[in-house]
């Protein structure tokens, strides 16, 4: 089975033309934010987006946001299929948000050490999916920068056996992201700033390039 491609921070029309050209199993929206993210939208324009992409892309809401209700309420507004609830939020948070959404959730754990094991295993048990992500003081995603793949590597065996699905993100990009498929195995990979040119805007040339080496490269 080929690993899937997330394209996130779609922020214009022609990104998500580019996304959805370049093979993208999902795209990613983020809007309510709590920390810096170039690639913010408001829930409008979430939404226009969102209803623009075509059938079997799966819309994902990636929000920074706390409060299940308003999770919940911002998901269905904008119109999308899955959560990454990528905020700082307690796991009970978690567990409202998945017992009143309709979407799929995924929770994002931010792997800054080996504790991320851990967190992950907990993590699990609420959601449809795990992202394992890098993170900053400032930034809970879109860092740019790589964490230990040997962490997400252990996390990948670890929820295997549970049958839960784990998607990594965190300084993927074109030239990377094969040797971490081979490092970490995961179901999924995550990439935003990674196959941006320097303006902000999606790259067709890398988001292409990133999906094919999804897709396939064996695990």
């Amino acid at each position: 089975m080929p690993v899937r491609a997330k394209l996130c921070g779609i922020r214009s029309e022609s990104d998500l033309r580019i996304a959805v050209a370049a093979g993208a199993d999902a795209v990613g929206f983020i809007a309510g934010i709590t920390h810096v993210s170039e690639d913010a939208l408001d829930a409008d324009r979430a939404a226009w987006l969102a209803g623009h992409t075509p059938p079997f892309v799966t819309r994902v809401l990636v929000t920074h946001l706390e409060s299940a209700a308003a999770i919940v309420d911002l998901a269905e507004r904008i119109g999308v299929d899955a959560i990454q609830i990528h905020g700082l939020v307690t796991d009970e948070t978690v567990r409202q948000v998945r017992s009143a959404a309709r979407q799929r959730i995924i929770r994002a754990v931010h792997v800054t050490g080996p504790e991320a094991v851990d967190a992950a295993r907990a993590a699990a048990a609420d959601c449809d999916a795990v992202l394992l992500d890098s993170r900053t003081d400032d930034r809970l995603g879109g860092t740019g920068r790589t964490h230990d793949w040997s962490v997400s590597a252990a996390i990948v065996d670890e929820l295997h056996q549970r049958g839960h699905p784990v998607v990594l993100a965190g300084g993927l990009n074109a030239a990377n992201v094969a040797d971490a498929i081979r490092t970490v195995r995961p179901f999924a990979v995550d990439v935003n700033s990674g196959v941006e040119h320097p303006s902000g805007d999606k790259s067709a040339e890398a988001c292409a390039t990133f999906v094919t080496a999804a897709h396939t490269t064996p695990l």
